[in-house]
């Protein structure tokens, strides 16, 4: 099985970033770089760390007009990325641009709800229905925009697996048992996500705020074989 671990390395520290990758490149399958990262060391900072070797998901969640999208979106495809994202809700044009710009052995995914909202922060929003419904309609819309796969939470995939077979879906919000689930609200156990059929785990705190980042991606690791 190949290893579904992708770390998120949420730091704007590029020193720190290549020793937490480093450290923990033997025991997961890849990198995942947010936005704090991307903003403070740019494509710069993403070409040293995919020089460690790991394939590398840029978490940047782009929204934005279509033209403006697949202009970012030619601008970052030289990076020999494995996955990017884009926002879901910017809709079907923008993310069927956003495709066509990208370097075709890129898989390009979009987000439908963020892992940190529940159904209170959506109708704040003006979206009725619990999670699982917008999940549902932004999942249909993907797929229908020729897009690789969608970011949503583990309570979600089972069904879009389901629905959308050989689709790619990124999983956050991931923490082993007895976890602080931090500003998440929709989370499940690595083995629980994985079960349910995600193709990526993306795990954060539980691994970088470890006091041994490498033995807690070992034991996460172990823990899935």
């Amino acid at each position: 099985m190949t290893n579904p671990i992708y770390v998120a390395v949420d730091t704007g520290d590029i020193d720190r970033a290549e020793a937490l990758a480093r450290a923990v490149a033997p025991h997961v399958g890849g990198l995942k770089l947010g936005l704090e990262f991307f903003m403070a060391q740019g494509p710069a900072g993403v070409r040293r760390l995919t020089g460690i070797g790991l394939p590398v998901f840029l978490d940047v969640k782009l929204h934005d007009i279509p033209n403006t999208v697949a202009g970012a979106m030619r601008s970052l495809s030289g990076l020999g990325l494995a996955i990017v994202n884009v926002h879901a809700a910017g809709g079907r044009a923008m993310m069927a641009a956003a495709r066509e710009a990208m370097d075709p052995a890129t898989k390009v995914i979009a987000v439908t709800v963020l892992t940190s909202l529940d159904a209170t922060d959506l109708a704040d929003c003006g979206v009725a229905g619990a999670p699982a419904d917008q999940v549902a309609r932004l999942a249909d819309l993907t797929r229908a925009s020729g897009l690789d796969g969608i970011v949503c939470s583990a309570h979600e995939v089972a069904a879009r697996a389901a629905a959308w077979p050989g689709g790619l879906f990124v999983v956050p919000g991931i923490r082993p048992a007895g976890s602080d689930i931090g500003d998440q609200k929709r989370v499940m156990t690595p083995q629980q996500a994985l079960a349910a059929g995600a193709g990526v785990l993306v795990i954060g705190r539980p691994i970088t705020g470890a006091a041994d980042p490498a033995a807690a991606a070992a034991e996460i690791a172990a823990s899935l074989s």
